[in-house]
Order: structure tokens, then sequence, then C-alpha cells
């Protein structure tokens, strides 16, 4: 294993140390936690406050996502594993600003039972308190099993949206439906080329042989729905497409957005030639791409592959999806 770092115990800390560092006029730790990020900008006083967070090993995801107009707050943990219930908990009193909390986050078990009891324990000191959870990996789950799909790089859609929503001095009530209605029409799906190391193992966690790629595998090397020789770009784009669609149908004269995302170790070159694909089966099949984003949205350390993300817009969402928005991490 060949990786800039001094200890793996301390990768995680230093990291963020670093971070912080780097972009200290735009976000910060939390007074009583460091491992929460927190917004160093003004807010208005009332503001629905929107609260997120995740394992770490995912740059941009999750903490990348702090700023104006996306979320106000992020608690961290360790690598690929939740943050602690009194992390988030600690993350949700920093995005209180009076308004409540919207707590936004990816569909992974350890995560949903720490932000549960994070959010009963704001509940007791009386800050309200929504969650929408973002399950868009159609690899994961069949459609009748949709709440239960893993959340990966189409939860960039619904930080965008919500967090516009919520810059726009929505209340708590329209902030969680806006975030819910995105999460309800984004769909994804991704490849993988090669496999990822964590600094505590030190070796990667599986393998994919030469001239091989795993369809449908998640972000921290859950298996997929199948190996496949290596196919050209185009047939992945075709494969990563047609999966969606099989999913949420979307009809001739349909507005969507479309993110193309990098695992860690995919060149941008690569993502633009998978876009190429994806941009002519949208004209072919009389789709409108309103938006488009390509680029590391969802990583996984030195992961090789990339996932493709289409949301369903209406008027509503398109509004919000075009306000602006400032991360560091972006």
């Amino acid at each position: 294993m060949k990786k800039f770092m001094n200890t793996s115990e301390a990768f995680v800390d230093e990291a963020l140390e670093g971070i912080v560092m780097a972009h200290h006029g735009k976000i910060g730790f939390a007074e009583d936690d460091r491992r929460v990020i927190v917004r160093k900008d003004q807010r208005a006083a009332g503001k629905t406050g929107i609260v997120t967070g995740g394992g770490f090993g995912h740059l941009p995801l999750f903490l990348g996502y702090v700023g104006y107009g996306l979320a106000d707050s992020c608690a961290v943990g360790n690598v690929f594993s939740s943050p602690g219930s009194s992390q988030i908990y600690h993350a949700m009193k920093a995005a209180n600003q009076g308004g409540g909390v919207l707590q936004l986050l990816g569909c992974y078990q350890g995560d949903k039972m720490n932000f549960k009891i994070a959010r009963r324990m704001a509940e007791a000191e009386g800050i309200a308190c929504r969650t929408v959870i973002v399950s868009d990996d159609v690899a994961s789950a069949p459609p009748e099993q949709k709440s239960s799909r893993r959340g990966i790089a189409g939860i960039w859609f619904v930080y965008k949206i919500a967090g516009a929503c919520a810059e726009a001095g929505r209340d708590l009530e329209t902030v969680t439906r806006v975030a819910q209605k995105a999460a309800d029409r984004v769909r994804s799906f991704g490849v993988s080329l090669s496999p990822c190391t964590i600094p505590a193992v030190g070796h990667p966690g599986f393998e994919i042989p030469e001239g091989q790629m795993e369809i449908g595998m998640g972000i921290h090397g859950e298996p997929g729905i199948e190996k496949s020789p290596l196919l050209s770009a185009d047939e992945t784009a075709d494969r990563m497409i047609e999966e969606i669609l099989k999913d949420q149908e979307i009809s001739p004269g349909g507005n969507v957005a479309v993110l193309v995302n990098g695992l860690g170790a995919t060149g941008l070159e690569e993502l633009y030639i998978l876009y190429r694909r994806i941009y002519q089966i949208c004209r072919e099949k009389e789709i409108r791409i309103a938006y488009n984003y390509v680029g590391e949205y969802a990583t996984s350390f030195e992961m090789a592959g990339a996932s493709v993300s289409l949301l369903k817009l209406d008027e509503e969402l398109e509004d919000y999806l075009k306000s602006p928005c400032d991360s560091p991490l972006l």
C-alpha cells in the first residue's frame, strides 16, 4: 500500500485538520466536536438547518457538501463507518437556527440507526426534526425493495435541491417535502474496474481480475449484480442507462439532470467519454438534459469506476437545482 499518511489511526483526523486549514474561511469544526464540520458563513435566524454525515473516504461526499445552498453541518465517521450518534447530535445542534433540522443521509444501516438516536436526542431538547434517506442505487435492490437500496452519488441532487430550498427561507415541512421528492426521482447505477485500499487494512478488500469489471458494485466494495468482461465506454454507458430507465420511465420530451461520477481513480477524460454516449442516448430517446455534472461527487479512495445518476425533473426541482451554491470541495 502506498498512501501519503502518518499512521492509519490518525488518518481521518489529520485529513479533517488539513481540510479545515485549507478552507478555514468557509468551514470549521464545531465547538464541541472535531468530528463535526460546520459552515462559517452567516445564516438567517429561523433558517431550516440541514445536517448530513457518513463514513470518511468518499470525498467530496459527505463533508464536501457543507456550504451555502447545501448542508449546514456534517458528522464524520471513521473510514467507511457511520459517525456516532453523539457526533450527529452535535451536528444537529450546530445546524439549528431555530427553524428545525432536516437529516439528509444515504441508506446504510449504521447511519440510519445513529441518525435515529441523534434525532431522539435533539427532539428531547425541543428541536423540530425530519429525516430524508436517499436510496438511489438501482443495482442494490429490486423496485419493490427500493427503500433498502444504497445511497450513492445521486444524493448530490438532493443536497443541492434541499439546500436551495432552505436557503430560500422555506420552512422545515417544505424543505423535507422537496428533498423527499428529489430523492424519489433520482436513480443511479455504477460499475467498478478496480478495488480500493482502506488505510487501516493495508491491502485491497476485494479483487477484480484483469480484463473484467463489476456491474453494480457499491462504493464500499459491496458485490454487484454480475461480473463481466471489460466493456467499451459506449457499452458501459448503454448498460447503466438501460438499468436506470428500466427502473424509472422517462417519457419523450421529459427533462432530466445527469451526473457522471468518478469513483476516485478514473480520469476526467474517461468520464466525458461516458457522458458523450449518455448524451447520444438521451437525444435518441428525446429526453432533454437540462443540467449535467461530470466529475467526482462520491468517491471510494482509489477505486476505478464510475456511476451515472439521472434525476427526473419538474419545474419546482429545476428551479432549486439551478440556484447558486458554494462549497470548498466542489
